[in-house]
C-alpha cells in the first residue's frame, strides 16, 4: 500500500520537474558544417570520414554516434547552454515532427567547394547541405499549414554555420590531389571561396534563415596532422596555413555586416581562430596539459594516422587540447562552445554572442 503511494507521488514529482523544466530559448537550431560538428549524418556512407566506432564516443553516454571526438562537440555543448533537453540530432535520423526543432545537417569531408574532401570518398559539400534544408523546408511548411506560419517559425530558430576548414585541409594545402594551390593565392582562394558561401548563406536567408551565426575557421595549422608533416619541432604551428586561414575570416567578418543589412537578418560572426588561439596560450589554465598531441593517433605527434578502430587511446584525455590527429577533444569543445555562446571578450563574436542572438 505505503510502496503503491511512494512510487505514485514519485511519477507525480517527475513529472511536474518535466513539466516545469525551462523552454529552450530557441524553439529549433540548424547546424551545418563539417567532421568538427558531424554527429551522424556519414554513418552510412562509403567514405573514410565516418567515426562511428571505438575508441570514437568513448566518453559519450550513447558510445560511437559519428561524433569525430571523445565525447560533445561544440554544438553540443550550445545545445545545452541553449536549454534543449536532448543534442539536436542528425538530420539523416530525423522525421515528422522531429524537424521542428531542427536537425544538424553536417558533413565530415565537406567544404564550401564542391571537389574538397572528394580523397575521401562520400560526403554532404555545403552546396548539399542547403539542398537538404531546402527539402527539410519544404516538410514544415506542409507540416505547418503554409509558408507564413513556417516562415514565423524558422525566424525564431538559431542556425550555425562553420566551413571552410576542408577547403584548406582537404584542398588547399593538398597540392598531390588538388590544383587549387596553383590556381589561386591565398588571397584569391579566400576570395573564391567567399563569393561561393555567399551565395550558399543567402539562400539559407531566402529558405527562412534569421538568426545566423557564421563560425570562423580555427587554427588548422596548429592540429597534430599539420605538426606532424609541416612543424620542424612537432610544436610550432604552421603559419603559412594560419595566415592563409585568417584572410578568409576577415572576409566572414565583412559577410557577416552585408548579410545584415538586409530586411530582418541578424548574423553574428563567432572568431573560432582568435578562442582556439586563447584556449592554446592558457592550456595550463585550463588543465590542458598536452596541446600538440592527439589523444588517439598514429606516428609523430598522434598526427601522421588518424585514430584508428578500436585503437586504445590515451587514459588522461581530459588534459588533452585535440582529440585525434585534426579534432578537438570534448575538453577542448566545451571551451570552445561556452565561449562562442557567452562570449569573454570582445574579440570572441561581431557582433554579439550566440546567447545574445538567441534572445532577439
Amino acid at each position: 500500500m505505503y510502496g503503491s503511494w511512494f512510487f505514485f507521488i514519485l511519477a507525480l514529482t517527475c513529472s511536474w520537474f518535466k513539466a516545469v523544466r525551462p523552454a529552450p530559448q530557441v524553439p529549433c537550431y540548424f547546424i551545418f558544417g563539417d567532421s568538427l560538428v558531424d554527429n551522424g549524418n556519414n554513418n552510412n556512407m562509403v567514405s573514410i570520414a565516418r567515426a562511428n566506432y571505438q575508441p570514437y564516443g568513448i566518453d559519450f553516454p550513447d558510445g560511437p554516434t559519428g561524433r569525430f571526438s571523445n565525447g560533445l562537440t561544440t554544438v553540443d555543448v550550445i545545445s545545452q547552454l541553449l536549454g534543449f533537453e536532448d543534442y539536436i540530432p542528425p538530420c539523416a535520423s530525423v522525421e515528422g515532427d522531429d524537424l521542428l526543432t531542427g536537425c544538424n545537417f553536417a558533413s565530415a569531408a565537406a567544404g564550401i567547394r564542391d571537389e574538397t574532401g572528394q580523397q575521401l570518398g562520400g560526403r554532404t559539400a555545403m552546396s548539399g547541405q542547403v539542398q537538404n534544408y531546402k527539402t527539410a523546408v519544404q516538410q514544415i511548411v506542409d507540416q505547418l499549414g503554409d509558408e507564413s506560419s513556417a516562415s514565423k517559425h524558422l525566424s525564431k530558430c538559431l542556425f550555425t554555420v562553420g566551413m571552410g576548414s576542408n577547403d584548406y585541409l582537404n584542398n588547399y594545402f593538398m597540392p598531390n590531389f588538388y590544383q587549387t594551390s596553383r590556381q589561386y593565392t591565398p588571397q584569391q582562394y579566400a576570395d573564391a571561396l567567399i563569393t561561393q558561401y555567399t551565395q550558399q548563406i543567402r539562400t539559407l536567408y531566402n529558405y527562412g534563415a534569421r538568426k545566423v551565426a557564421l563560425i570562423g575557421v580555427g587554427q588548422v595549422g596548429c592540429a597534430p596532422s599539420e605538426l606532424a608533416q609541416l612543424s620542424q619541432n612537432g610544436v610550432t604551428c604552421v603559419d603559412r596555413i594560419n595566415n592563409a586561414i585568417q584572410i578568409f575570416n576577415q572576409k566572414l567578418v565583412s559577410l557577416v555586416d552585408q548579410f545584415n543589412a538586409l530586411p530582418g537578418a541578424h548574423f553574428t560572426y563567432i572568431n573560432a581562430y582568435n578562442i582556439f588561439s586563447d584556449v592554446l596560450k592558457n592550456a595550463a589554465a585550463h588543465g590542458l596539459k598536452v596541446t600538440n598531441k592527439g589523444c588517439c593517433g598514429v606516428g609523430r605527434n598522434n598526427g601522421e594516422v588518424t585514430c584508428l578502430p578500436f585503437q586504445t587511446p590515451c587514459q588522461n584525455r581530459h588534459e588533452y587540447l585535440f582529440w585525434d590527429a585534426f579534432h578537438p577533444s570534448e575538453a577542448a569543445n566545451i571551451l570552445i562552445g561556452k565561449r562562442s555562446y557567452s562570449a569573454q571578450s570582445s574579440s570572441d563574436a561581431h557582433p554579439m554572442d550566440i546567447r545574445h542572438l538567441a534572445a532577439l
